[in-house]
């Protein structure tokens, strides 16, 4: 990606799912994006590939000419500065809708995040600016919680070493957190109801399977 299409899809993770939805075709390896911007006058074309490389170009509607001039650091311009603004007026809309915050950098948060959307249909909620890598899912009729991913500090839960580690929250049976809960491997919830709520570490300790079956038995918990 160059600097402009960095700014926009940097930080970012696209959910190829939403391309088709959105507009994009798929050619071969790449899926493609056209639409008119300028009244018709430009055309933009956004290729997206496979390692998720993002090429966005525009062209001369009626010559077919790459048109450059808006990426020139410093052009200025009315129909410079009107094809930039439109420019990354559709970008963004792009990455809006067909991507989502690249919060968390764990490979298991991000199975995870595909597991909800998978499973349940659910995206995960950022409700608080300060907390940008905090996310919540829940369910769509009693609209309680199921889980709780975050990133805290390492020495909240009480672990050795320095930094922050990346931990999920889900509901549990009482008694099932009394059994397991041990304060090393299982904590009792963290910013959650202690006699409700497990917590765990997402640094491979617990399998993939291990962490969906919990996730299943809290979207459960959460209808109540």
């Amino acid at each position: 990606m160059n600097k402009l299409e960095e700014s926009v899809f940097g930080g970012k993770k696209l959910i190829k799912e939403k391309l088709t939805a959105y507009g994009f075709i798929v050619c071969g390896e790449e899926y493609l994006y056209r639409t008119e911007i300028c009244e018709g006058q430009m055309l933009l074309t956004v290729k997206i590939f496979e390692n998720e490389k993002v090429e966005a170009s525009v062209f001369d509607a009626e010559t077919e000419e790459p048109y450059t001039l808006f990426a020139v650091e410093g052009a200025v311009g009315e129909f410079v500065g009107r094809v930039r603004a439109e420019y990354f007026s559709v970008l963004e809309d792009i990455a809006v809708k067909c991507y989502e915050s690249k919060a968390f950098e764990n490979g298991q948060s991000d199975k995870i995040l595909n597991y909800a959307r998978e499973k349940y249909g659910d995206e995960p909620e950022f409700l608080w600016d300060d907390l940008p890598k905090t996310a919540i899912w829940r369910r769509k009729d009693s609209k309680k919680w199921y889980a709780v991913l975050m990133t805290v500090p390492r020495k909240k839960l009480g672990l050795e070493g320095e930094g922050s580690v990346e931990i999920i929250d889900v509901r549990i049976e009482p008694a099932e957190l009394d059994k397991i809960a041990d304060g090393k491997k299982f904590f009792r919830g963290y910013h959650m109801n202690k006699k409700h709520w497990l917590t765990f570490c997402l640094d491979g300790a617990i399998s993939n399977d291990e962490i969906f079956a919990f996730i299943d038995k809290s979207y459960l918990l959460a209808k109540k």
